[in-house]
C-alpha cells in the first residue's frame, strides 16, 4: 500500500481518483481488448472457414468495447478538465499526451462512421467501398489500424505518468504492469499462431473473383489463409 514515492500518507482530490479509475478502465482495459478482438478474432477458433464466412461476433464485440471505452474516456476527460494546471515537465507531458490520445480516440470513432459502404452479397449489385476496396476504404484501413495501435501504446505512457503524478500505491503499478505484460504476451502468442486474418477474406473468403483479394492486405502481419 506504500505509494511510489515511499510516503505512507497522502490524499487526493476526488476528481483525481475518479479520473484515474475511469481512464484506466477505458485505455487500460476496454480499448486494448477491443483492438485485440478486431485483430485476432475475425475468424473464431472452430469456425469452419471458408465455408462459414463473415462471423460478426468480433465486429459486435469490437464496436461495443470501443464505444464504451471512448464514452468512459470522455467522462474521464471531463473530470480533469480545468484541473490539470500543475507545473512541471511530467505534468505537461501527461496533459499534452493525454489530450492527444483522447483526440485520437474521438477520431477513431468518427473515422469508423465514415468508413464507407460494405457491399458484397448483402448488396443487390455487390458494389461497396469495402467489397471493391476503393481508395477511400484503403485509406480508412491504413489510418484506423495505424492510429488505433499508436493510441493504445501512447496511452500506456500517459497512464505511467498519471501514476507517478498521483503518487499511486505500488500495488496499482504492479497490477497494471502485469496486465500490460499479459496483453503483450497474448498479442505475441496470437500473432505467432497466425490468428491475424485479413478482414476481407474473413468476410468474403479467398476466392480470387472478389476484387479485394487481388490487392495486398493492409497492415503489418496480416495473414491470408490458403485453402
Amino acid at each position: 500500500m506504500t505509494s511510489l514515492s515511499g510516503s505512507t500518507h497522502h490524499t487526493l482530490p476526488d476528481w483525481v481518483v475518479w479520473h484515474g479509475r475511469v481512464m484506466v478502465l477505458s485505455w487500460g482495459v476496454l480499448l486494448p481488448l477491443g483492438a485485440l478482438v478486431a485483430r485476432f478474432f475475425k475468424v473464431l477458433p472452430g469456425q469452419d472457414w471458408p465455408r462459414v464466412l463473415d462471423h460478426k461476433a468480433w465486429w459486435h464485440s469490437h464496436r461495443a468495447l470501443q464505444w464504451v471505452g471512448v464514452a468512459l474516456m470522455l467522462v474521464g476527460l471531463w473530470l480533469a478538465w480545468g484541473h490539470g494546471t500543475a507545473a512541471g515537465p511530467l505534468s505537461w507531458l501527461h496533459n499534452g499526451m493525454g489530450l492527444t490520445v483522447c483526440l485520437l480516440g474521438v477520431f477513431q470513432i468518427a473515422g469508423a462512421l465514415l468508413r464507407g459502404s460494405k457491399g458484397g452479397p448483402s448488396s443487390e449489385q455487390m458494389r461497396g467501398d469495402h467489397y471493391d476496396m476503393t481508395p477511400w476504404r484503403c485509406q480508412f484501413e491504413r489510418l484506423h489500424k495505424g492510429l488505433g495501435w499508436l493510441a493504445v501504446l501512447a496511452a500506456v505512457l500517459v497512464m505511467i505518468t498519471g501514476l507517478v503524478l498521483a503518487d499511486a500505491p505500488r500495488w496499482m503499478a504492479l497490477v497494471l504492469c502485469a496486465w500490460w505484460l499479459g496483453l503483450a504476451g497474448a498479442f505475441a502468442v496470437l500473432q505467432r499462431a497466425g490468428r491475424c486474418v485479413d478482414t476481407y477474406q474473413a468476410i468474403w473468403g479467398p476466392d480470387p473473383q472478389h476484387p479485394g483479394n487481388r490487392l495486398q492486405p493492409i497492415g503489418w502481419g496480416v495473414r491470408r489463409p490458403v485453402r
